[in-house]
């Protein structure tokens, strides 16, 4: 009896520091399904139904390992990925590279907002309303919060994303097919399917993830004693992020392709729902893009203020005062504010801006983790938590993939 009492108290323990802990990965992994990622995901299952699903299981592989890289130098090292990035790469080479992350977050930071204005149409909400209130209210979430009281709300928004799985069960999907393309992976060597893939990829595993990732494990204080949490933690996340992307691409692929109905953006797979599926299920998927846009629109720009602001030495950190990291602020707030007025422009490219973004996000990518693989395996600042071989592997692999399809992209023009 007095066993069982321990094994309890140590149980009880032991799920209080994982509570603790709990966090970065799931708040990482979630915010990836972001407005971008939903359009990406909507339009690869419109287009292509259920042929690019296998594309997620080399993500989730991918995935895992970049983000246990990440959580590992940001334990060991105490310092962001940008400001390791700094110090062994030299500012010259950091600045190029973050002027690139830049331009693509305020992209990204963009097609938030417009899955905002999309999701609220859907509800009969003008952008002219929603967009700036959405705006203002995440500016005041940051600014004027903490980031406890930030990291339980994005907890909570990531709960929501996981109404998408009830839109896909309404569509009704054929698993046989699903299966199938699972195990019978197809690529159509077009610039259309590549660049989706790029972007599929690109979504899944965006380079402003790896910088955030990193600063939240480092803004929480984490050490290398919580490790195994944070492992669970990460898992959680990945797993959270394909799942959703996949219940995505299903609830498209199973109406909107099988229907021959052609979308540009997430809130047109919400409007054409309706009559396929139901109202309720076009509902619930414009409900999920507006829970994604918000939860994105508050994390990408404070991402992207993280890493910038740690890259050139700048205070940076939202449980800091605005007079102790005003340029973390100041770039914070510029981001919301040049994003959210591009959405208010008449007939602004909105569809070229998410689908590119994406593709944008796929490759840069392989820059980001080339930095991130040198540094990790670096002894001079890991010690004796470099990477073991098999992520190494992994790591390159995925780099020499996106390369390559990168390089096929930019050279098919030039062919045809």
């Amino acid at each position: 009896m007095a066993l069982l009492k321990i094994k309890r108290k140590r149980f009880w323990a032991q799920l209080a520091v994982f509570a603790a802990v709990l966090g970065p990965g799931i708040i990482t992994g979630s915010v990836d399904n972001d407005a971008g990622g939903i359009t990406t995901y909507s339009v690869a299952g419109a287009l292509y139904g259920y042929k690019l699903v296998w594309t997620l299981i080399p993500s989730f592989i991918v995935l895992i390992i970049i983000q246990e890289m990440n959580a590992r130098m940001g334990i060991v090292t105490g310092k962001g990925l940008a400001d390791l990035i700094r110090e062994n790469a030299g500012v010259k080479v950091t600045f190029f590279i973050f002027v690139g992350l830049l331009i693509a977050d305020i992209g990204n930071t963009t097609t938030e907002f417009a899955g905002v204005a999309g999701s609220m149409e859907v509800f009969g909400i003008n952008k002219y309303i929603s967009v700036p209130l959405v705006a203002f209210g995440i500016w005041v979430l940051v600014v004027k919060g903490t980031y406890q009281s930030a990291e339980k709300i994005f907890l909570v928004f990531s709960v929501c994303l996981l109404t998408y799985i009830v839109s896909a069960i309404m569509g009704k999907p054929h698993w046989a097919e699903i299966g199938n393309s699972i195990v019978h992976p197809q690529l159509d060597m077009t610039s259309q399917s590549i660049a989706l893939v790029i972007g599929l990829v690109g979504t899944t595993i965006a380079p402003w993830m790896q910088f955030y990732m990193q600063s939240s494990v480092i803004e929480k204080g984490l050490k290398m004693k919580n490790y195994k949490y944070v492992l669970i933690d990460i898992l959680i996340g990945c797993i959270a992020t394909v799942v959703v992307a996949f219940f995505i691409i299903i609830a498209c692929a199973s109406t909107l392709h099988e229907n021959g109905i052609v979308i540009n953006e997430a809130k047109d797979a919400a409007m054409a729902l309706k009559p396929l599926a139901g109202a309720l299920a076009g509902f619930v998927y414009a409900f999920g893009l507006f829970i994604a846009s918000i939860f994105s629109a508050t994390i990408l720009p404070l991402a992207t203020a993280f890493y910038v602001c740690e890259a050139f030495g700048f205070e940076a950190g939202i449980d800091k005062k605005w007079k102790e990291a005003p340029e973390f602020y100041y770039l914070y707030t510029s981001i919301i504010v040049i994003s959210a007025l591009i959405i208010l422009i008449p007939n602004a490219p909105l569809i070229a801006i998410s689908l590119w973004s994406q593709v944008l996000n796929g490759m840069l990518l392989p820059v980001v983790l080339v930095c991130m693989i040198l540094l990790v395996n670096n002894k001079r600042i890991m010690g004796k938590h470099v990477n073991k071989p098999l992520n190494n592997i992994i790591g390159w692999s995925a780099v020499a993939v996106l390369v390559a399809l990168s390089c096929i992209l930019l050279l098919m023009p030039l062919f045809k």
